[in-house]
C-alpha cells in the first residue's frame, strides 16, 4: 500500500517544525487535552512524531499512567527517545513503531490522540476497526486535522468513514486553524 501525495507522511527531516516552541502558543497540548486526560490514564498518541504531545501527556497522566507513543518512522521515535532520556517522564512513555497498515498493539487505552495524521492514512476503515479493539469502555478519540492541508470535503468524507466504522461524534472542539472532533464508540451496531 503506497501512499499517494495526499497521504504522504511528514518526513523525519521536518521534525523540528513539529516540535517548535512557538507552536505551543497556537496548539498548547495542556490546553487542548486537559478536558480529556486525567492522572492514571493510558493514552495512545498515534503518529506521535518527535513527541510534541506525548511529553505533555506523560506529565498529565503522572506516574500511575502511561503514554504509548506510536509512529511509523523509527527516526521520529529516536528523537523522542533522546528527548526523554534521563527525565522524570522517561518511564511513563512507551515507544512503539507501527507498520504502514496496522498499529500492532494489544494494550487497552482510555484515550487516543490523532493529531494532524489521519490524512496520512490511506485505509481509514482498517485504522478505526483496529482503534476500536484498543478502547476501554467509554474511551474517547480526539481527531485533529490541519485546515490548510485537509479540505472540508475531505474531512467530511473521513467523518463518514468514522461513523460507518462504529463511532459517534460527541464534540467538535475549537482548535486553532484545525478541524477537530471527539469520538466515542457508538452504542448502536455499526453498518
Amino acid at each position: 500500500m503506497i501512499p499517494n501525495d495526499k497521504n504522504r507522511v511528514c518526513p523525519v527531516e521536518h521534525a523540528g517544525q513539529l516540535d517548535a516552541n512557538i507552536r505551543k502558543l497556537f496548539q498548547n497540548p495542556q490546553r487542548i487535552l486537559v478536558p480529556y486526560i486525567n492522572e492514571g490514564m493510558t493514552v495512545l498518541d498515534l503518529g506521535c512524531g518527535p513527541g510534541f504531545f506525548s511529553m505533555e501527556i506523560a506529565k498529565m497522566v503522572g506516574n500511575a499512567g502511561k503514554v504509548i507513543a506510536v509512529d511509523l518512522q523509527e527516526g521520529m521515535l529516536e528523537i523522542l527517545k533522546n528527548k526523554i532520556k534521563n527525565t522524570s517522564i522517561q518511564n511513563a512513555i512507551e515507544l512503539h513503531k507501527c507498520q504502514k497498515d496496522r498499529i500492532g498493539l494489544s494494550d487497552k487505552v482510555d484515550f487516543i490522540l490523532l493529531f494532524y495524521m489521519l490524512h496520512e492514512i490511506p485505509d481509514k476503515s482498517t485504522l478505526f476497526q483496529e482503534l476500536k479493539r484498543l478502547l476501554k469502555p467509554n474511551a474517547k478519540i480526539l481527531v485533529v486535522e490541519p485546515k490548510f492541508h485537509v479540505k472540508k470535503n475531505d474531512f467530511n468524507n473521513s467523518i463518514l468513514t468514522i461513523k460507518r466504522n462504529g463511532f459517534d461524534i460527541i464534540e467538535e472542539p475549537k482548535i486553532f486553524f484545525s478541524r477537530s472532533i471527539v469520538l466515542r464508540e457508538s452504542k448502536e451496531k455499526s453498518l
